[in-house]
């Protein structure tokens, strides 16, 4: 079984406690999963260790991508939507602006979403060695004139979103509001893993208009640190 689905177990079980929500509790409830991911490293380092030639009535469920989002779907016993998202470096947030438009649409009462990354073979820190697109001396200088490009981490993140009257009548532990987001894409740029400023900044005018929110409104900014 893929490490990410063990980790993603243990974290949605924890996401629940501190939500104040017993984990089992939620069986037939149209809770969502939505799980952003992008490394598909545990399945290439099984085909290298030769484990793929033992292949067993388990090996798919324990290695597709779908399962990520349905084997949580499966032990909790939700019947929301269960899906996962790769969007790059995005997937985890843009799992959570699709869980966001889910629950505005009343398509579920509930979600976990978030995302997970481990890096289990080199492949990826070559191919982005090669890129020229970590930072030689590991440290990410996002917004400065000396960054030199990025590191990379291992990480599961996921959050329980409800709608804020439902939370309040079910006495959550509540760690802040989502009030707006939003997704597009770069479309036709220098080059396929180019960004582009004027598509950022469309998304962010976007995102502010869909929280009805000023740009003087804002007194905090966590941005994504590629420092590239």
């Amino acid at each position: 079984i893929d490490p990410q689905q063990r980790l993603l177990l243990e974290v949605a079980w924890e996401s629940l406690e501190d939500a104040g929500i017993p984990p089992l509790s939620l069986k037939g409830t149209q809770t969502g999963v939505f799980i952003g991911v992008s490394g598909v490293d545990y399945q290439q380092a099984r085909r290298r260790s030769g484990q793929d030639k033992g292949a067993n009535m388990y090996t798919l469920v324990g290695t597709t991508f779908s399962v990520l989002s349905g084997r949580l779907s499966y032990f909790f016993g939700f019947e929301g939507p269960s899906l996962v998202i790769d969007t790059a470096c995005s997937s985890s947030l843009v799992a959570i602006e699709n869980a966001c438009s889910v629950l505005r649409n009343g398509r579920a009462e509930m979600a976990l979403a978030g995302g997970i990354n481990m890096a289990l073979i080199p492949d990826a820190q070559i191919c982005l060695t090669k890129l020229q697109a970590l930072s030689p001396d590991g440290q990410c200088r996002t917004f400065d004139a000396s960054a030199n490009g990025y590191a990379r981490s291992e990480g599961c993140g996921l959050v329980v979103l409800k709608p804020l009257r439902a939370a309040l009548r079910d006495g959550n532990r509540i760690h802040g509001i989502i009030r707006g987001a939003a997704t597009n894409q770069d479309g036709k740029t220098a080059g396929l893993n180019a960004p582009s400023v004027s598509a950022q900044r469309n998304v962010i005018r976007t995102a502010l208009k869909d929280a009805a929110v000023l740009p003087k409104d804002i007194g905090y900014i966590e941005a994504h640190g590629t420092g590239t």
